[in-house]
């Protein structure tokens, strides 16, 4: 350590939000460069290999062949995809000195097509696996989390190409079991969901999320097995209602009650013979949309029960690849016939306003909702008689207790951080490039391929966030920068020989050693020992007199003295069985 590059910090960093962003940087292993953009120090760089090499070694046992891209990207395979702009603000742009348009790859299925139109012509060809360990760009608008959210990162991406659908599901199974194995080797905790596929494309769709209290998603799941990203749930549709015979709809006047709160506690202080809870409400909440590539924004009515909020995650999954934003004041000045806190369908209607609705609002279903008029609402307002929805949409917020899609009993909601996602994509980036091979008729074969991607980067981050404790970091071995963690405990000549000679012997026996033969105090050392997190400390200390070293085990905290003559043998078998 005493050449070793690197300088742990006491203080946290000001910006750090979650565990892995704070201790990777206090320990060392990383440093903020720019916003979202991090250098990997020497410590931070053997973890990030070391889950390469797993990565790698599962993807080629599946029969994956490795290639590598540039992160320079022409424009045009992009634009043919329509991606150029689906991708908006999150693309990093830029023309080179004779104004080309050029792209940072934020992911690069359109290259993996070309590449494989212009090397495979026939049935025989296929099928085929392909991947890269490369650095990928997208400018997020909000970098967060170190590391768990940057603006550049490694990502490993692969892509099957099939000549039929069969051909697809058997090369998805493939990579969904390559995937288990690795994050099983790397002794993460994690679940599998299903997923939207956003702007992929593309059919089946499936998440592997660490589980972990500060990951940015939400996932669901029931007893009974059901899981999924909250983006992905559907709402199961109760049955239509009968409409003859329901109450007429009536205005009513509700001074003061813009909000849910209000108009429920005016409703059942006005006497009209019944009690109304929120859910007897239709919220109607005002949003603008704008496709990829133009200017213009659009208006879009969202109504959902009012005892829920509308889950902007969800809305956005649901409208992809539109962009989506909540109506400023300059909105609802142009748009007059909108009155805040007492919009209705009528009007929305008589506007031409898209209106899309809960699939929990079907046909003779009554609410009360904005009379579209300041202070009124309408009481008994019947889906199918009175207003009838342009469609539906999923953009209510999901809640644990609602019944699973496949009635496997009552959700319950978690958060992970994604760490891999797979897909089915089908044939749409094959028919932008016309990827076809030539069949045993001689007749063209359009291919269909699948695309699967783990976070590299930022699975560093996920395993911290599951592996610290309030001393630091705790890798589990099959990252760990090190294999031993060697303190010397002492000023003497005979210590720090002892363990120089211990050092050496490990060295010799296979293990990697991490010796801290800096003329720091033991309590320095004991510190950075803790923060770095080797998952086997040895301590080289007085205890050497009596022929005695001392081994920590990070993770359980437990210690033990062992002879001097057998710590090889035992520190091979705790890192080999461990």
């Amino acid at each position: 350590m005493s050449s070793l590059f690197l300088r742990t910090l006491r203080e946290d960093p000001a910006d750090a939000e979650v565990p892995s962003h704070r201790l990777l940087v206090r320990a060392g292993y990383v440093r903020r460069v720019a916003p979202g953009v991090y250098s990997w120090l020497p410590l931070g760089l053997k973890v990030l290999r070391a889950i390469e090499q797993v990565v790698r070694e599962e993807m080629d046992a599946i029969g994956a062949q490795e290639i590598h891209f540039p992160a320079l990207l022409p424009r045009e395979p992009y634009e043919a995809t329509g991606r150029w702009t689906e991708y908006g603000d999150n693309l990093f742009r830029l023309k080179d000195r004779r104004g080309n348009d050029y792209l940072l790859g934020p992911t690069h299925e359109e290259l993996f097509t070309a590449v494989v139109k212009g090397e495979y012509s026939s049935y025989k060809d296929y099928p085929v696996m392909l991947y890269q360990i490369q650095n990928k760009y997208r400018d997020e608008a909000r970098p967060r989390a170190g590391i768990l959210r940057g603006r550049e990162f490694l990502m490993k991406d692969s892509y099957s190409f099939d000549l039929t659908d069969d051909g697809l599901a058997e090369s998805y199974a493939k990579h969904r079991a390559a995937y288990v194995k690795i994050f099983d080797r790397l002794s993460m905790d994690y679940v599998i969901v299903a997923a939207t596929s956003g702007a992929m494309g593309g059919s089946a769709s499936e998440e592997f999320l660490a589980v972990a209290p500060t990951g940015e998603d939400t996932y669901v799941r029931s007893p009974g097995g059901y899981a999924a990203n909250v983006e992905a749930v559907t709402t199961p549709a109760p049955p239509a209602r009968e409409i003859e015979g329901l109450p007429a709809a009536q205005a009513h006047h509700t001074p003061n009650t813009p909000t849910i709160e209000t108009l429920v506690t005016f409703l059942n202080g006005a006497g009209l013979g019944r009690t109304f809870t929120a859910a007897d409400t239709l919220k109607n909440v005002l949003v603008k949309t704008r496709r990829p590539g133009t200017t213009e924004w659009t208006l879009l009515g969202v109504g959902v029960p009012g005892d829920r909020e509308v889950d902007m995650k969800r809305l956005e999954a649901a409208l992809e690849p539109a962009e989506v934003a909540l109506l400023e004041e300059a909105d609802f000045v142009r748009a007059p016939f909108l009155v805040k806190g007492y919009i209705g369908p009528a009007s929305l209607a008589a506007n031409g306003v898209r209106y899309l609705v809960d699939p929990r609002i079907v046909d003779g279903t009554a609410w009360v909702t904005g009379a579209d008029k300041p202070d009124h609402h309408v009481v008994d307002l019947v889906c199918g008689r009175d207003f009838t929805p342009d469609g539906t949409i999923e953009a209510a917020e999901v809640r644990a207790g609602d019944p699973a899609p496949d009635g496997s009993g009552p959700l319950e909601a978690a958060r992970g951080i994604e760490i891999g996602h797979v897909f089915q994509l089908g044939r749409k980036y094959a028919d932008a490039a016309a990827l076809d091979a030539l069949g045993p008729d001689g007749k063209p074969v359009r291919i269909t391929m699948g695309s699967y991607g783990i976070g590299v980067s930022r699975l560093v981050a996920a395993i911290a966030e599951q592996n610290h404790d309030d001393s630091g970091l705790v890798w589990p071995r099959s990252v760990s920068p090190f294999d031993i963690h060697l303190v010397v405990a002492g000023k003497t000549e005979e210590i720090a020989t002892g363990a120089e000679t211990l050092a050496g012997e490990l060295d010799a026996a296979g293990l990697r050693v991490l010796l801290d033969d800096r003329k720091a105090s033991p309590g320095v050392k004991f510190a950075d020992a803790e923060l770095i997190g080797v998952p086997t400390i040895v301590v080289v200390g007085r205890g050497l007199a009596n022929g005695l070293v001392e081994v920590k085990d990070r993770r359980s905290g437990e210690r033990s003295e062992i002879a001097l003559e057998a710590a090889v043998a035992h520190l091979r078998a705790a890192v080999h069985g461990g």
